[in-house]
């Protein structure tokens, strides 16, 4: 296929402004070439590091032949029923899944967000004017880069501390949920930790219905938890789960983000029109991975003693920080999110940690976007990601503390 000289032209122009760059790539280029102060710990990426679970070298050395087929991109029938029954065990289900027409494996949920937004512009007709995609701000870049590839415009909605770091749903005009084609939602959020509870999810659910839309829940954080374990959207969907969709994850939960696993659950209509998308563009999971997953969802055990190394860190958070810098013990996820504003701002109190400690955080505006009024909601904010062990977690918040004051 011979491309045009505006086609080539335009596949060499910069990425979209809507679209945005990496927060990582933004973060290497604050940095830049100094020197950190003190041997480096790095709090910025959300990577799980405790420990894999114990069966699943075990697990791939029994289907390591499986390796040699071609996996079918719906995912395998037993892990299909595998992740409706650890649903149907863990939320309140109006009634139980159906494996075969309900929930679809995914290489992680991050390719399933973005392929699901191309497949929901496809999928949601008769929007009045411009097609939109509404995503919470902060947001996982998945969201927006999947509403742009879709060719719908992404609306970001202030999740801040006046509204419970959630989106505020009392503040969508009828004008722009007549065009919404999908809302994004993630509860535990990255990075605030605020969760969404049954009558928010019922809201959200109710708007969808009304206008016509789908409800993307992210909530691959879900069993990261500080109290009672959070609600599901599903719990909240009724009996046919129409226009809702929940996505999931063994990155957080069970320590695996190597292994590029999870699922999807919902509006079965949907999901067979996601399928087809899947079918010629999703990358498949390999079998034997899929064995790992089957056995994961089977499985608290390692799911409770992740929650444990978890607790014990931000118990130390607690002691450490206090009430500084706006500190909130969070509901859900593993990430701190840090007031800075008063400290010199979130960048230049991340390239201060760096010089100083040794220390690598992400600045909150990183993780978020200017709003029509010019406002940043993670301006002034830093992202502290507590995936390191006790040990190392004590020695960082100590130094942060001591930088700051």
């Amino acid at each position: 296929m011979f491309m045009t000289a505006a086609e080539r032209e335009s596949a060499l122009l910069p990425v979209r402004a809507d679209l945005g760059r990496s927060p990582f790539v933004r973060l290497r280029e604050l940095l830049g070439d100094a020197r950190p102060g003190m041997p480096a710990i790095s709090m910025a990426v959300g990577e799980p590091q405790h420990g894999v679970p114990s069966f699943v070298a075990p697990v791939l050395a029994a289907h390591i032949e499986e390796f040699g087929r071609y996996p079918m991109n719906k995912g395998l029938d037993e892990l299909c029923e595998a992740a409706a029954g650890w649903l149907g065990r863990r939320f309140s289900l109006p009634r139980a899944l159906d494996p075969a027409t309900e929930v679809l494996v995914l290489n992680g949920s991050r390719e399933g967000l973005f392929l699901a937004a191309i497949a929901a512009a496809r999928f949601v007709g008769g929007r009045r004017g411009a097609p939109a995609m509404l995503i919470p701000n902060p947001f996982y870049a998945a969201y927006a880069a999947g509403a742009v590839a879709a060719g719908c415009e992404p609306v970001y909605l202030p999740a801040t501390a006046e509204t419970g770091f959630l989106p505020d749903l009392d503040a969508l005009s009828e004008d722009l949920l007549a065009r919404t084609v999908a809302l994004f939602i993630a509860s535990p959020a990255n990075p605030q930790g605020a969760v969404a509870d049954h009558a928010y999810f019922a809201r959200m659910v109710a708007l969808a219905r009304r206008f016509g839309f789908l409800v993307f829940s992210d909530e691959c954080y879900s069993e990261i938890y500080t109290g009672c374990a959070p609600a599901g959207v599903l719990e909240a969907a009724g009996p046919d789960f129409s226009n809702v969709v929940e996505f999931q994850s063994l990155s957080k939960r069970s320590n695996l983000p190597g292994l590029r696993i999870g699922f999807v659950a919902g509006d079965q209509k949907f999901l067979a029109r996601f399928l087809e998308l899947r079918n010629v563009a999703a990358p498949q999971v390999p079998v034997p991975a899929q064995r790992v997953a089957i056995a994961a969802y089977g499985d608290e055990k390692h799911v409770a003693e992740n929650r444990r190394l978890y607790a014990q860190k931000f118990d130390l958070a607690d002691q450490i920080i206090a009430s500084r810098y706006g500190y909130h013990r969070p509901r859900g996820g593993f990430f701190l999110w840090l007031e800075v504003a008063a400290s010199g701002g979130d960048e230049a109190v991340a390239l201060r940690l760096w010089r100083e400690a040794g220390l690598r955080v992400v600045p909150g505006r990183y993780l978020a976007r200017e709003q029509t009024d010019g406002t940043n909601p993670g301006r002034g904010y830093i992202r502290v990601a507590m995936v390191a062990d006790r040990d190392t977690t004590a020695q960082a918040l100590h130094r942060l503390v001591s930088v700051l004051g």
